[in-house]
């Protein structure tokens, strides 16, 4: 059985990409569509503030991507060399939060210890920072994409724990996204499973999927990598049949076998 996964590929560097590896331990023939494109902005602001972690309590991540800037920062020899010299020696001195497995190795990449990476979403990741930070601290670096949700910020605001956020990078839809959809579906037909990675991939993807299915639509089992993904597709009329326990491989892998089933059919 076929499963489109919309995402972007892994580095080609790191292997085979773990969905796709895991999915075919069940016999799953995997594909993958990449529906985002990503801008990254406001990086010598970000490394202005990563150069003063005297001035911040630790730092946020519940995104690859943010990681991402910040390697695209270290690409510069001089960044590099503070980076290595003294700067992460003082990050690692405060706690560095993530969310979920890729944010966390990613932060292993630069050099930085992740904590909290097995919360899996923000509202679970939020509740961890509150038990750990105290009220009127200083203040938690979040760099953050244009369309983050605001779970996060809204429980330590409630909680009085300071948090300043910086936006590095912006969503959009990938170019090629249409034309992938559509070869796809004519080359592999509809596929028994769809998985969606995000809020962002439900909306510039749904539509462009319920054209290229049709009628058979509702023989697609759609699976969600998370919570706050598996609730974008439900305000957008899709009956989810099953979302990861956390996010990575082999839990989706697990999920998606279970939803396809023949008792669940």
């Amino acid at each position: 059985m076929k499963v489109l996964l919309l995402k972007d590929p892994k580095d080609k560097d790191s292997g085979p990409d773990p969905y796709v590896k895991e999915l075919g331990s069940y016999s799953l023939e995997a594909a993958l569509i990449p529906v985002l494109s990503f801008e990254f902005i406001s990086l010598d602001s970000l490394f202005e503030k990563l150069s003063h972690p005297e001035c911040y309590g630790g730092l946020i991540f519940t995104s690859p991507r943010a990681l991402e800037a910040i390697k695209i920062c270290l690409k510069d020899k001089s960044k590099k060399e503070a980076w290595s010299k003294s700067l992460k020696q003082m990050w690692n001195i405060k706690p560095t939060y993530v969310v979920g497995k890729a944010t966390a190795s990613l932060v292993e990449e630069i050099g930085l210890i992740p904590q909290g990476e097995k919360s899996g979403n923000a509202e679970k990741l939020a509740e961890y920072i509150c038990s750990k930070e105290k009220p009127n601290s200083s203040a938690l670096l979040f760099p953050c994409g244009a369309l983050k949700r605001e779970v996060l910020p809204t429980v330590l605001r409630e909680k009085g724990i300071p948090l300043e956020s910086l936006t590095v990078y912006q969503t959009s839809q990938h170019p090629d996204l249409q034309e992938s959809l559509s070869s796809y579906f004519s080359q592999q037909g509809i596929p028994a499973s769809i998985v969606f990675f995000s809020p962002s991939g439900v909306k510039f993807c749904l539509q462009h999927i319920q054209k290229l299915s049709g009628d058979l639509i509702n023989q697609v089992k759609f699976a969600a990598i998370g919570p706050s993904t598996a609730e974008a597709m439900e305000a957008a009329g899709i009956a989810v049949s099953c979302t990861a326990g956390s996010p990575t491989a082999q839990e989706l892998a697990a999920a998606i076998h279970r939803a396809l089933q023949p008792q669940n059919c």
